[in-house]
């Protein structure tokens, strides 16, 4: 059976996306799609350039949608990241340029009659996933967003730094918006064991959620983007859709109780989301939930209703 997926939008984390899917074989065919054609043509030749030397092969098409009709996963990367480069770390500052691509993108995915799983990595990519499921029709279920499965990642590395563990040994999970509105839940981490909250003071652990998120800062205001953190954890999240793994991960995927796109841990697998984890959060952390979720909802409507 032939696998397909299609990537939309080929700045810098799509093209990171297809060149690691590539590399590791996870498809058949790659659909990639940029609305800068040289752009996109360029990055398939680089691509042609590399297949004598890679262990898999590839089919690439470019700029068809039509070729989208029968994809297991259609992944959107598409952005303008120049619009991130704001003092005040607002990913929301992308949203009039996203708001305004999704309805295009999701027309295209309508008319060739997509069914498979859309994967939405664009920013801020918890209202994006939102106006996605709104314009394709698509079942909530089959619509994802990487949410803070990178916050995640970033406050794992920052716990493994302190107590010099691999970051696979952290147990635990960010929350909410992929924005200024997360948080991380503390009640739900777990190093070596036991609860980090028996390990560190309230200080300590104030301290590692500052250093999570000033990591991901130092990345990109350095480099103008990040790339290789969020396009792995895009990946990770394509392979446990494409596997059927049932793999729990902290997505963006609408959250009944508050009504909205959120991240939330979630079993992921062929049909996209499986089913959603019950925690046990503090009375404080479910308060930062309901929060985020209320920012959330806001952004989203002044999309819809505007």
């Amino acid at each position: 059976m032939v696998r397909k997926v299609g990537i939309i939008g080929l700045g810098h984390v799509g093209a990171t996306v297809a060149h690691g899917l590539i590399a590791q074989g996870m498809f058949d065919d790659y659909v990639l799609i940029d609305t800068d054609e040289a752009k996109v043509a360029a990055e398939a030749m680089d691509f042609a350039a590399a297949a004598a030397n890679l262990a898999h092969h590839a089919n690439i098409v470019i700029n068809d949608y039509h070729a989208l009709a029968d994809a297991d996963v259609v992944i959107s990367t598409l952005g303008n990241i120049k619009l991130q480069d704001n003092p005040h770390a607002d990913r929301f500052a992308e949203l009039p340029f996203t708001a305004k691509e999704v309805p295009l993108v999701a027309q295209q995915l309508k008319a060739v009659g997509f069914k498979g799983i859309l994967v939405v990595v664009s920013n801020p990519v918890d209202v994006v996933t939102s106006l996605y499921q709104q314009y394709t029709g698509l079942p909530k279920d089959r619509v994802i967003g990487t949410g803070t499965l990178l916050d995640t990642a970033r406050m794992k590395r920052a716990v493994a730094q302190h107590f010099a563990l691999d970051p696979r040994s952290v147990q635990g999970y960010n929350l909410g918006e992929h924005g200024n509105s997360q948080f991380t839940a503390w009640s739900q981490v777990k190093v070596k064991g036991q609860a980090i909250s028996d390990l560190l003071t309230a200080d300590e652990l104030a301290s590692l959620e500052k250093e999570a998120i000033r990591g991901g800062h130092t990345v990109f205001y350095a480099k103008k983007y990040t790339s290789y953190g969020i396009a792995t954890a895009t990946i990770r999240l394509v392979l446990a859709i494409l596997s059927d793994a049932r793999e729990e991960l902290p997505v963006s995927h609408y959250y009944e109780p508050l009504d909205t796109y959120l991240s939330y841990p979630a079993l992921v697998g062929r049909s996209g989301i499986i089913e959603r984890i019950q925690l046990k959060l503090t009375l404080e952390e479910e308060e930062k939930l309901t929060a985020s979720a209320r920012f959330i909802q806001e952004k989203y409507s002044s999309c819809i209703d505007g």
